[in-house]
């Protein structure tokens, strides 16, 4: 009976001692947070080139909770100078891992990356221009269209069709093969047409044109003027 309860003393204080030497994960979560704690200055210095500084403490962040989970769940570190190392290899790893997302690999991040916020720090709002609408481009260029359209019966039935053919696309040789045109007298035809266009341009832009309802609306001629009037 006293030979049982011996060994069975003897068990407990072995495993006491074991428990006392290998150290809790409590413990162990703490020396992480205070390692965490006193590389945060460094390491975020060092890689502040790689984000922005709000981005490098969410990476920094994610990196230590990272760790104190996998201590929670069972892993173990050598010394501190062992936290330290894997510290920096998740820190690193995650600001990768932004940067990507950020060049494109998530579309959120990236959309969210380009985006620009709608009212300033002061309250001023802040002027939205949308680069693919360019109404004022489309207007011009609609308009430009509409005095070409109206200046190309005046030129010459060759003149329209090499101008023809060069806004298609159309090469000289392809051109020349198909009217029978030679490369001299292609050229000489579309340096006339070109010239010819413009100056026709420029006598439209400089003469205003009339609207209907002004010649509609256009007062007594003295033609038709009488004493009484």
């Amino acid at each position: 009976m006293s030979t049982r309860c011996g060994e069975q003393g003897e068990r407990a204080e072995k495993r006491s001692l074991a428990d006392s030497t290998r150290p809790r994960a409590r413990d162990l979560s703490e020396e992480v947070a205070a390692v965490a704690a006193a590389k945060r200055r460094l390491l975020l210095g060092v890689h502040r080139h790689r984000l922005r500084p709000e981005d490098l403490e969410d990476c920094y962040s994610q990196a230590t909770l990272e760790l104190i989970a996998h201590v929670k769940a069972g892993g173990s570190f050598a010394c501190r100078s062992h936290i330290a190392n894997a510290l920096e290899l998740r820190f690193l790893s995650r600001a990768r891992d932004r940067r990507r997302a950020f060049s494109g690999r998530s579309p959120i991040l990236a959309a969210l990356e380009q985006a620009e916020t709608l009212g300033a720090t002061a309250g001023e709002g802040v002027e939205i221009a949308d680069n693919r609408a360019a109404v004022d481009e489309q207007v011009i260029v609609r308009d430009e269209l509409r005095r070409v359209g109206r200046i190309v019966p005046l030129l010459t039935v060759d003149q329209r069709l090499v101008l023809g053919s060069q806004v298609a696309g159309d090469t000289c040789a392809q051109f020349c093969a198909r009217h029978g045109w030679s490369r001299e007298k292609y050229r000489k035809v579309a340096q006339r047409a070109r010239a010819r266009l413009r100056a026709l341009l420029a006598d439209e832009a400089d003469v205003p044109r009339s609207s209907p309802a002004s010649d509609q609306n256009a007062g007594p001629t003295y033609e038709h003027v009488t004493p009484h009037t």
